[in-house]
């Protein structure tokens, strides 16, 4: 390998696959859509995505110690956000993938070829 490559080391490319394991599951990516919009309670975000309570609380948590998801507790309840842009520019960007592999993509160009030496 060129030593010149971008990412030869090891740690950001493991990071970077847990982030696609994060996303790599419905209801996870069902909670993150929902969170595009704004901050929503684990009850809202468990009848969004169709799922038990309690199963949306761990999928959050999980969220949670990957740094992608916020919680903030008003009494009883608590309430999430996204951490940052960053998983929402993932999830638009895998929602579109997911559209041009399904043929309902809107036409636009598309990425030209890569220069070889």
């Amino acid at each position: 390998m060129d030593a010149d490559m971008p990412y030869v080391d090891d740690e950001p490319i493991d990071v970077a696959v847990e982030v696609f394991s994060m996303l790599a599951d419905a209801t996870r990516l069902r909670i993150l859509l929902a969170l595009r919009e704004g901050e929503m309670s684990v009850g809202d975000l468990a009848a969004v995505a169709r799922r038990p309570t309690p199963a949306v609380s761990q999928h959050l948590a999980k969220m949670r110690l990957a740094r992608m998801v916020i919680a903030r507790q008003v009494g009883t309840r608590v309430f999430y956000r996204l951490a940052d842009d960053h998983a929402s520019e993932l999830v638009t960007i895998a929602m579109h993938q997911g559209e041009h592999m399904l043929g309902t993509a809107p036409v636009h160009e598309s990425v030209p070829a890569l220069e070889r030496d």
